[in-house]
């Protein structure tokens, strides 16, 4: 059995933690790849709201094994108040959640250190959420960092030292302030609490899984467009977020992947620093942001907000090999007379590309719009396409002329059941 593949094609809280919960009844296995406590995939369900972190989405449905691949850097901290907060959920984490021994470890330091490095770049900072993602990737491709196995070895205290002693120096470098004392004696009464858990070599898990024929979804984070090779490079995560991320951070072969759920709001938005073409300053954008609850789950940052960008959502989809689409946030565009979609953009020496150009990040593009009626009604307990309001099918069928790919899944709310599913998704 393949490994469908499920993630954002923006940069990032494009809904991915709903598509999940709502796609996860159709699989045996939901595995996270990559990222780590900077993602916040949110879940509403039963009148209930929750966000999740860094354990897999599938993780409210009971017969669904949960995997955090290699790919991903976890903070004990936070995980072991991931896991207090499911506790009225009377779920057994013990057993549907694996962790594998080979996710790297965020210490206290390495947010130390990322909070050192950000301060140091001033106006130039990229919009990091602070939590240690980028010190720990570092650590892990200069082969110094610590993973979850090693919380198991007998001289785990001893490789710990070795390495925050490192970061020391380096704060000292930085002149940066920092008291360890509580950080620290939160860090090890969590490493203690994970040591319950199925700590596993999780490609094992997930490729037995595969010669059994069970189903699998592998869940990523952020988004596309953030991705450390392929997005706007240095406005970017620390790990590959495409498709391809799946394969190194679960182990799975290229054989294996299966479907591409690509999954873009309809509208854009993005977080931090970094290059935003549609990107909309002004009352049209502040009423995006307020009608979508556009703020960051993880950090509670405003969101910034433009119209919908299909260069940028084309040049995502072939990265990926995208073969199903998924529009998320419908209803937020409820409020509008009429709808804006970037079509290409224009040069700054007055070409026209529908391209990305490298330089994005040095230059400003003009975005070239095509205009459609708004719908200005409410979605609220439209359960079939056919229900839906003509405005908002042309709009869908404008997309899917552009994307050459149809859009199977339109989200018309928060909730688990506010959504629309069409062909191989119905």
């Amino acid at each position: 059995m393949a490994v469908d593949v499920l993630l954002g094609l923006q940069w990032g809280d494009e809904g991915k933690g709903k598509i999940v919960d709502v796609l996860a009844p159709r699989y045996q296995v939901v595995a996270r790849f990559q990222g780590g406590p900077n993602a916040g995939h949110t879940l509403e369900f039963d009148g209930f709201k929750h966000v999740l972190h860094q354990i897999p989405s599938g993780i409210f449905r009971q017969e669904v094994q949960n995997i955090i691949g290699n790919g991903v850097v976890l903070d004990p901290i936070i995980f072991k108040k991931e896991i207090e907060g499911l506790a009225h959920f009377n779920l057994d984490l013990q057993k549907n959640l694996e962790i594998s021994k080979k996710a790297s470890i965020i210490l206290p330091t390495h947010r130390l250190l990322d909070a050192a490095y950000e301060l140091a770049k001033g106006e130039e900072k990229i919009g990091s959420t602070l939590k240690g993602i980028g010190p720990t990737y570092t650590d892990k491709i200069s082969r110094q960092g610590l993973r979850v196995g090693d919380m198991i070895s007998p001289n785990f205290s001893e490789k710990y030292k070795t390495l925050v002693d490192r970061h020391k120096a380096i704060l000292d470098v930085y002149k940066y302030e920092y008291d360890l004392t509580e950080a620290e004696a939160a860090f090890f009464e969590a490493v203690e609490f994970m040591k319950q858990f199925a700590l596993v070599d999780s490609e094992y898990s997930v490729n037995n899984a595969i010669n059994l024929g069970k189903t699998i979804l592998a869940e990523g984070a952020q988004g596309s467009l953030l991705d450390v090779d392929f997005g706007s490079y240095p406005f970017v995560t620390s790990s590959n977020t495409i498709s391809a991320g799946a394969c190194t951070g679960l182990g799975v072969a290229p054989k294996n992947i299966g479907e591409v759920f690509g999954i873009f709001k309809a509208y854009a938005t993005r977080v931090g620093s970094g290059p935003f073409p549609t990107e909309l300053e002004d009352e049209v954008g502040e009423a995006m942001r307020q009608e979508g609850r556009e703020f960051g789950s993880t950090t509670g940052r405003p969101r910034r907000c433009g119209w919908i960008d299909l260069p940028a959502l084309k040049y995502a989809m072939m990265i990926n090999g995208v073969t199903q689409l998924i529009m998320m946030k419908a209803d937020v565009l409820n409020i509008f007379e009429e709808i804006q979609i970037c079509t290409a953009y224009e040069m700054p020496d007055g070409t026209v590309t529908d391209q990305i150009p490298f330089e994005i990040t040095d230059i400003k593009v003009k975005p070239i719009y095509a205009s459609l009626p708004g719908w200005h009604c409410s979605l609220e307990g439209m359960r079939d396409f056919n229900e839906l309001p003509a405005e908002l099918t042309n709009y869908i069928a404008f997309l899917e002329k552009h994307l050459n790919l149809p859009i199977n899944f339109i989200s018309t709310g928060p909730d688990r059941e506010a959504c629309v599913l069409r062909g191989s998704l119905a």
